[in-house]
């Protein structure tokens, strides 16, 4: 049985999706670790990539404000 909750719900991680990108980000525009945001090792990385895209596409900010 799948802790994360990508894996569950098979929902595709895409940097264009703001709003559910924003769930995994702190107050100080940080991403958050594993250890709170219950995801695998692989979507965790996956999670990482399309924040961090977002941020160079100027989808979310770098910092917060």
């Amino acid at each position: 049985m799948a802790n994360c909750e990508i894996c569950k719900t098979k929902k595709i991680v895409d940097w264009k999706n703001a709003e559910y990108l924003r769930s995994f980000i702190s107050e100080q525009a940080k991403i958050l670790p594993r250890t709170r945001t219950h995801l695998c090792a692989h979507h965790q990385r996956r999670l990482s990539k399309a924040i961090k895209k977002a941020r160079f596409m100027a989808v979310l900010p770098f910092t917060a404000r």
